[in-house]
């Protein structure tokens, strides 16, 4: 058997490729902090900036003109709080990205509370500090969704892992007649090492002396089965969309949670640790970045991602080609 006559140039690749990348694919995450005078590039993490609201607007533009059309948004208050967080500074993004943009963006938004609490966890904490209160932070974070989805978010994103939010937010937005809204659950998202440049973007790195990590409500590295628990509680709870999250270290779960739920649609998150760390050796000279970037991009769609959530989506039409 000759196998090697369907590599004899690109068009042949082409034609046999299973795995075909477009941009129409991709998500680019956006940070708008409040406060800023200007954009602050985020370390490790080339081209990409906590934004200001008059540069966000810009960098969307841009954005489009590069052929990406679907965003995250993650706000950044200037001030934080244990509860009743004050959202509307991102809600005013959101206000002014889909009054500017209205239907040529798709704009999920991320729902949490670690950018909003001074103590940089993702939820409410216990009286005592040593724990979150779920119950508390549940209702905190469906509040925050309403003010989201009626700001204009096509999409609310709960990146928090607590129990039952999904749930809760579902409910909440079909009460206030938001039923169209879309829901793309962080449905397996792990404790990781890899958060770390989206932390110093977001300022949500945790700062309790009593609940140093997150490992109590983000998903063991060494536990598949709470992945698939997760999923198939968040799906059922009502979720549009489910998501791995980080990407690499993870393809196996993408590929299993995939198999086991094909009739989902699948979002992969490339974490800018994993992002970053292809620039920092692209920038060493031991590869080319953006040969990486496009291997790993395949990687995820070949795991059986339906989309994929990258910090390089704004380059993706160009380094595809």
């Amino acid at each position: 058997m000759n196998l090697r006559r369907l590599r004899q140039n690109r068009h042949l690749l082409d034609l046999t490729a299973s795995v075909t990348l477009t941009p129409k694919k991709f998500i680019q995450p956006l940070f708008v902090a409040e406060g800023l005078r200007e954009k602050q590039a985020v370390p490790g993490l080339p081209q990409v900036f906590q934004e200001t609201p008059a540069s966000l607007l810009k960098q969307v533009e841009q954005d489009l003109e590069q052929g990406i059309s679907k965003f995250l948004l993650f706000g950044v208050p200037g001030q934080k709080s244990e509860r009743n967080f004050d959202v509307s500074f991102t809600s005013n993004q959101i206000q002014a990205l889909k009054k500017t943009f209205g239907a040529d963006i798709w704009l999920a938004t991320d729902v949490c509370l670690c950018s909003h609490s001074v103590h940089g966890h993702c939820g409410v904490l216990h009286i005592d500090g040593t724990h979150i209160d779920n119950g508390a932070s549940v209702q905190e974070l469906a509040q925050v969704a309403l003010a989201y989805a009626q700001a204009g978010a096509d999409c609310v994103a709960p990146s928090d892992m607590m129990d039952a939010r999904v749930q809760g937010i579902r409910m909440l937005l079909q009460e206030n007649g938001l039923e169209r809204t879309v829901l793309m659950s962080y449905s397996s998202k792990f404790s990781s090492s890899f958060y770390g440049p989206f932390r110093v973007a977001a300022d949500s790195t945790p700062r309790s002396y009593a609940l140093k990590d997150r490992t109590s409500y983000q998903l063991s590295p060494y536990n598949y089965a709470d992945a698939l628990r997760s999923s198939l509680r968040d799906r059922d709870e009502g979720a549009d969309i489910l998501m791995v999250k980080p990407g690499m270290p993870y393809l196996d779960v993408l590929y299993r949670l995939s198999q086991e739920m094909p009739d989902m649609p699948w979002a992969a998150y490339e974490v800018s640790g994993e992002y970053a760390a292809v620039e920092a050796l692209g920038e060493k000279g031991l590869m080319n970045p953006q040969l990486a970037h496009v291997e790993a991009w395949t990687a995820f769609f070949r795991a059986g991602a339906s989309m994929l959530i990258s910090y390089g989506a704004r380059f993706a039409r160009e380094w595809i080609s």
